[in-house]
């Protein structure tokens, strides 16, 4: 059947392939060429099992992208066309020669005929509906609002129009071949294809057309991403199974919890004596490990980590997106310069010269210079517009770590460890950062706490319980199980110090032993950290670490007990004290409360008739994944009532502090903890649950800025869970006991229900 038709057709298809061949081999030689710039990290090489496992289930499951349900069915259709139907492809270029081609020994096989039009039919509605997805969540109609709000549009369609015209090809070849008698496969393994086929002619010579155009626009498609590396929503096919197979930890959780330590040339920084040409944190696109590099460029764009951070989703700059969209299109413009192809000027060039659009200001720091170009090779990495940086300093420190972009991206991107390195350069070396965060950092290093109290301070609380609290003075004697962690906030803020006396007087009455340092204790050192300033972190985790050890001297592991309210100290005391030589077991108030309730040693009888909605602190729930104690708590009192919001769990909100910033002021969009407060109160709850000390005064502040403003009833009160349980082990009558209104604003509440501001200022 091979015509003159064919010849033509066959014989550009085969010249055609050769340079896309060609070209794709170069594209891919430089990208690996330019990934390989960056620093070394060593962490990534192993165990390979547990690392292949994880990217089969990721990849082949889809996960990641079904958290997104429709979305993720309709992407997982187009995935498995795009490399299970890959033959289809390699069929077309004997069809283009002879119509009646066939695959050898699978071409007529009833099971792979099956598959093929299946698949073929789910590629071709999969698309079509995250076409209409892409239209529906337009920014042309949502505005900021839309997680496509900065992606490369263009792009996009390109890709789309490319999967959807090769995915009827698919089914049109099947159809043109059963129309025209040229198959011999059974009936069952072609429904879609037989039916197509009736509406179709019997004509070879238009199969090898539809073959033909098949090969040119998967062949253009090729040629398409190799002229343009950055092109992430097309690179992303290849790229994010190494980006999946070598994510941060091994077991296959997401990059979050703890924070690296600061590495340079691949190597921990030795802060004590570090060397000469050490690198403190990423100053230059080139600091970056190759890991970071293959981060930027698999970005598909997509936008879920952008709608769902906080920062974003209430005004201001940060999109997480952005940050990463902005980093890859710096890296490959200046990867000339990284390559040694171009040599840079010796002077910077003049950046105040440059207009950007408003959009351009506010999003996108990138955008302000495009292509390569001297301008380009000598930009900071982090700069405002008149210094031509690449990521500006409000989109900078607009982050809380929430995690919520980590947790969202569908290819395991690591956007809070590139901030955070990014940070630690701008402290550690530039000395520039938010200047109110400077006071926290000197009470810090002064007092060893973020509000510069006296140490003493840290005892006041025990003089108000009515039960002995003990006192670690050395070792602990091996009848004390719990070292209580009370952390900074619950020692010396009024509101957290109610949460401390609740679950000390919980775990009194349950018959647990447990004793604190008191005076002794000192910040762990989270908020420097979050905010860059990695050696006052080691520097107080390891004067922490030795203090902690002098207590659990002598006790296995497995008996180095410690339970905090606080999941700032639970992350860092668990999960980032190992990394300076403390190991420790670390458990969360609610974590140890629900299992004291399961067990039986506290039992809630004092019905609560209170309607309670839950807030999920990040560093709780995203990070370290403790979404179901908190809520077991709840559950055990008598006479809840409870609701979620529609964002919870690993799509919780942020209240605002975490990242350091309660620290810092929050003078651009709206504030993070009002939106969060809103959308409790859209639920009209009585009680505002959650279990951090940062999130009880960040809703309490917004929640009585709108009592102040009558926007909420005086009633409704921001609560930790510990305080909720402590409630229903009181006497019936109790304050926060009984129904009404008046209940929570007694004076004498002995759950610690007033709401009092901790001067944060006026609310948005």
């Amino acid at each position: 059947m091979t015509g003159p038709l064919q010849v033509v057709l066959g014989t550009i298809s085969v010249l055609f392939l050769i340079v896309a061949v060609v070209l794709a081999y170069r594209a891919v030689r430089a990208m690996v060429r330019i990934i390989r710039t960056g620093q070394p990290d060593s962490t990534r090489n192993g165990p390979v099992g547990p690392r292949l496992k994880t990217l089969v289930v990721e990849s082949l499951g889809h996960t990641r992208m079904l958290k997104w349900s429709a979305i993720g069915a309709a992407h997982w259709f187009v995935f498995v066309g795009f490399y299970g139907l890959f033959l289809t492809l390699v069929e077309a270029f004997g069809e283009v020669w002879n119509p009646a081609f066939h695959l050898p020994l699978i071409g007529e096989w009833g099971i792979w005929n099956l598959f093929a039009d299946v698949i073929g039919t789910g590629t071709i509605l999969g698309i079509l509906y995250l076409i209409y997805r892409r239209q529906k969540d337009h920014p042309r109609r949502q505005g900021r609002t839309s997680r496509f709000a900065g992606s490369n549009e263009g792009r996009g369609y390109f890709v789309e129009a490319v999967v959807l015209t090769v995915g009827v090809c698919i089914l049109l070849i099947r159809a043109l071949k059963i129309s025209s008698g040229l198959t011999e496969a059974p009936t069952w393994s072609h429904p879609v294809s037989s039916l197509v086929a009736t509406v179709l002619p019997d004509s070879p010579d238009l199969l090898s057309v539809v073959a033909f155009v098949k090969i040119v626009v998967s062949l253009a498609w090729l040629v398409v991403i190799s002229r343009i590396l950055n092109m992430g929503v097309a690179w992303h096919r290849f790229s994010a199974f190494f980006n999946i197979y070598w994510k941060r930890n091994d077991d296959g959780s997401v990059a979050l919890g703890p924070l690296q330590p600061m590495t340079s040339n691949g190597k921990p920084i030795d802060f004590e004596d570090p060397g000469e040409d050490d690198v403190f944190g990423r100053g230059k696109i080139e600091d970056f490990t190759w890991k970071g590099m293959l981060d930027f460029t698999t970005c598909t764009e997509c936008g879920r980590c952008q709608s769902q951070c906080p920062a974003w989703n209430t005004g201001k700059p940060l999109s997480p997106k952005m940050v990463i969209m902005d980093l890859r299109d710096h890296l490959y413009a200046k990867a000339p310069y990284l390559l040694g192809e171009k040599t840079a000027s010796e002077t910077a060039p003049d950046y105040d010269i440059l207009k950007p659009s408003d959009e351009q200001v506010w999003a996108s720091g990138y955008a302000r210079i495009e292509g390569t170009n001297d301008a380009q090779a000598h930009r900071p990495l982090v700069g405002t517009l008149e210094e031509g940086g690449v990521i500006d300093p409000d989109v900078l420190w607009s982050c809380t770590n929430c995690g919520a972009c980590v947790e969202q991206c569908p290819v395991d991107i690591e956007h809070v460890d590139h901030i955070e390195d990014m940070r630690r350069y701008q402290v550690l070396i530039e000395s520039n950062f938010p200047s109110e965060a400077g006071v926290m950092l000197r009470n810090l290093e002064n007092r060893g706490n973020p509000w510069g109290v006296s140490p003493s301070t840290r005892e006041d609380w025990i003089k108000e319980v009515d039960f002995e609290v003990r006192m670690a003075d050395g070792p602990l004697p091996y009848d004390v199980e719990y070292l209580f962690w009370v952390g900074c906030a619950g020692a010396i803020d009024d509101r957290a110090k109610k949460v401390t006396k609740a679950v000390a007087e919980l775990l009194n009455t349950a018959g647990v032993e447990f004793a604190v340092l008191g005076s002794g204790e000192t910040c762990s050192g989270d908020p420097a950290r979050r905010m860059g300033n990695e050696f006052v972190f080691q520097m107080m985790a390891q004067e922490n670490v030795e203090t902690l050890n002098g207590v659990f001297e002598g006790r296995v592991p497995g008996t180095r007990k410690i339970v905090t309210t606080c999941p700032h100290c639970f992350n860092s005391l668990g999960r980032e004290y190992p990394q300076v030589g403390g190991e420790y077991e670390v458990v969360h108030h609610t974590q140890l409360l629900s299992q004291l309730v399961e067990e039986g040693r506290l039992t809630p009888v004092t019905p609560v008739d209170r309607k309670v909605t839950y807030h999920d602190p990040c560093f709780l729930g995203r990070h370290n994944k403790v979404y179901t104690p908190p809520r077991e708590i709840l559950d055990s009192v008598q006479g809840l009532s409870t609701q979620e919001m529609h964002r919870c769990k690993d799509r919780g909100f942020c209240c605002g502090a975490g990242g350091a910033r309660m620290w810092m002021e929050e003078k651009i969009g709206k504030r993070i903890n009002v939106e969060r407060t809103e959308e409790a109160l859209g639920l009209d709850p009585d009680v505002i649950s959650t279990a951090c000390p940062f999130c009880i005064t960040m809703l309490s502040d917004a929640l009585t800025s709108k009592k102040q403003n009558g926007e909420a009833a005086e009633h409704v009160e921001v609560l930790d869970v510990s305080q909720i349980l402590l409630r229903s082990m009181a006497p019936v009558g109790t304050p926060g006991t009984e129904h009404g209104a008046e209940v929570g604003t007694a004076d004498d509440d002995v759950a610690g229900t007033g709401s009092a501001a901790t001067g944060h200022g006026p609310q948005a």
